[in-house]
Formats: structure tokens, sequence, C-alpha cells
């Protein structure tokens, strides 16, 4: 199984990556087009904007200070194929988080859960 942990600038960058790269295709059912997962795609994780600061909140739940978040939004993909993800893909010195029990400094081909 590969694992990628990827950030993109928006949910369409990803769309049309994923689209291109094969992760997903669009099949046509019942006259209707839907994207659906490739045979080696296991599962993709659309994890969306992820916190770096934590916000703060008083006693009656009212923000403070807002939270920081990291730029971009996050993806999760397992699947059985070897792709390139390019600039996309995040290394063990820059990923911001895990997946599925699997280490934040895990990335590529054949890792294995902690």
């Amino acid at each position: 199984m590969n694992i990628y942990k990827l950030q993109y600038d928006n949910k369409a960058q990803a769309d049309d990556d994923f689209l291109d790269k094969g992760v997903v295709q669009v099949v046509e059912v019942e006259g209707e087009q839907e994207i659906v997962y490739t045979s080696g795609t296991q599962a993709l994780v659309n994890l969306g904007k992820i916190i770096e600061i934590e916000g703060t909140y008083g006693p009656d739940g009212n923000e403070i200070t807002p939270p920081v978040y990291y730029d971009g939004v996050f993806y999760d993909i397992m699947t059985t194929d070897l792709i390139d993800f390019g600039i996309h893909a995040l290394t063990p010195t820059n990923c911001v988080h895990g997946f599925a029990g699997w280490a934040t400094n895990a990335n590529g081909n054949d890792v294995h859960p902690e």
C-alpha cells in the first residue's frame, strides 16, 4: 500500500490533479456523471484546512484569538498505485498531519502504521 499526504492551494486544484493522475475517474451511471475511485485507489480523504496554532476562547466560549491555519488544503490517499504528485506531496520534514495511524513523518511507498 502506498500512502500520500498532499497539500494543494484549493479543492479545485486538487480535484483536477486527482483526475489527471488517475486517482479518480468520471463515469456515467444511469445517465448521470459521477466521480469514482479508480481500481488502485483505496481511500481519498479531504482534510480541508489544518490548524497550525489553536485559537483561544473565554469561559463563555467566545473567541479571544482566532486559530491560524496552514496554507492550502490537505488530502490523504491510500493506493496500490505509484503516483508522482510532485510539489503537492509532503515530505517527512514538513508534513503536518498523520493518517489512520500512520506516522506524521511517514511518506511515500510501502510505509507501515506505528
